[in-house]
């Protein structure tokens, strides 16, 4: 069996995935939901309803602000108790919809489609089906999903590339959903496959996956047009420029999009949310997001509502240790560290990681011995001491001139760092403040 991956930099952090085997449960829904009003990379959206509504689970209660953008549905039977700000994990003030939930909670009903009504659908029904029901990526760009199922004129996609990596260390939401959904995973790629007239499917899993790698290959088993590839276990393996070069062989040019190379990458959850939205009329509302930590008893993965604070999950399941010094809202490369854990959950939220302080605190940085490790790691082939050293001289010119914007932000750099010097950070910096000279 062929293992395949991308052919630049990478590292190989722990795995640690502590929940592997943890199969999904729903969590209890909270006494409260704040749903933000922006779910996606995009405008936030805006309400179309008032405090004193009444709106049932799935009912529409903000439009998207622009095309890209996303439709938000509330979780729950419920009361619009108000339209105020409310503070995301970073501490930023955003506007959101507060639903007190109704104590008792029907079964949602959706108007479903059998499969002939779902065989004759046109590419623009699919578009237009995932675009109401306010599906973007949930692999954590959020990007609106039915943007990139528009291709742009004169673009064409022959791929439609299924995002099942999962490289972060300790999340494992895709791996259970793989395990437990993958005939709707592939149906739900092979919708996304007619909405942009791509003509196969490739799902790309990591090797440490082999339950997840089972299913799926099960799932696409007689269907000519889907096809499983087993990737090596490296971060980042599902970026989509690696993932895409691995399944492919394609490279996307220096500021170029995926389907520049032809391809179309979806994450495995928002294929199934496809499937959901088409097959059966659910809108996106709820995900399965990974809450783990090395210390944290109660740790799984768990379906829970968009809207659900922090707090509410974490104490659901016995609370946080003693020793918590951190909680990240992803995984610990490319997560953020929440600042108020009163704060709601949103469609982007894969996994909650909870560290000890032992894990948490950052080490003095020393003094950088050019040692190049990060140029060696680094999957975009940039020079990440260089560009942070560019980015901490307020050089914002000649960052871009190096290629900054490039940066993945994957946070490999700092990963290997001997020194333990702060790359990324400045980095991040560079690439906003020289993404400003472009304006």
């Amino acid at each position: 069996m062929s293992i395949k991956t991308f052919r630049k930099g990478g590292i190989h952090p722990d795995a640690d995935k502590l929940t592997a085997d943890c199969m999904p449960e729903r969590t209890p829904l909270a006494d409260k939901l704040t749903i933000m009003l922006s779910q996606s990379i995009g405008a936030p959206s805006q309400p179309v309803v008032a405090a004193g509504a009444h709106v049932a689970a799935g009912e529409l209660i903000a439009k998207a602000g622009g095309f890209v953008g996303s439709n938000i549905h509330s979780p729950c039977a419920g009361t619009v108790k108000k339209i105020e700000p409310a503070r995301t994990p970073q501490g930023l003030w955003q506007n959101a919809i507060i639903i007190v939930p109704d104590a008792e909670q029907p079964e949602p009903q959706f108007a479903g489609r059998g499969d002939a009504e779902i065989q004759a659908l046109t590419p623009a029904d699919i578009i237009a089906i995932v675009a109401e029901a306010g599906i973007v990526g949930l692999g954590g760009a959020t990007f609106p999903t039915h943007v990139k199922l528009s291709l742009p004129p004169g673009k064409k996609a022959d791929t439609i590339i299924l995002n099942g990596a999962e490289c972060e260390p300790y999340l494992t939401c895709d791996d259970v959903l793989m395990r437990t959904r993958a005939r709707e995973i592939i149906a739900g790629a092979r919708l996304m496959k007619k909405a942009t007239g791509a003509g196969r499917v490739i799902a790309g899993v990591e090797e440490n996956k082999p339950e997840a790698i089972k299913a799926i290959r099960e799932a696409a088993a007689g269907i000519p047009d889907v096809e499983v590839t087993v990737l090596k276990k490296k971060y980042p393996q599902g970026s989509e420029k690696q993932l895409i070069q691995a399944c492919t062989g394609r490279v996307v040019p220096a500021g170029g999009l995926p389907v520049d190379a032809g391809a179309i990458v979806d994450n495995v959850a928002t294929a199934y949310a496809v499937w959901e939205a088409v097959a059966l009329g659910k809108p996106l509302y709820e995900r399965i997001v990974t809450v783990t930590g090395p210390n944290l008893e109660g740790r799984g993965n768990y379906i829970v509502a968009v809207g659900t604070p922090l707090e509410t999950i974490i104490n659901d399941i016995g609370g946080l240790p003693d020793d918590t010094e951190k909680v990240v809202c992803g995984g610990p490369m490319m997560g953020k560290a929440a600042s108020t854990l009163d704060s709601p959950s949103t469609k982007g939220l894969s996994g909650v990681l909870v560290l000890p302080e032992s894990m948490a605190m950052r080490r003095k940085p020393d003094p950088c011995i050019r040692c190049a490790r990060c140029v060696e790691v680094c999957p975009m082939g940039l020079e990440p001491y260089m560009l942070a050293q560019l980015g901490g001289h307020k050089r914002w010119a000649d960052a871009a001139t190096r290629g900054v914007a490039n940066c993945l932000e994957c946070g490999c750099c700092s990963y290997i760092c001997p020194s333990s010097r702060p790359i990324l950070d400045f980095i991040r910096l560079a690439k906003a403040e020289s993404r400003k000279l472009k304006k």
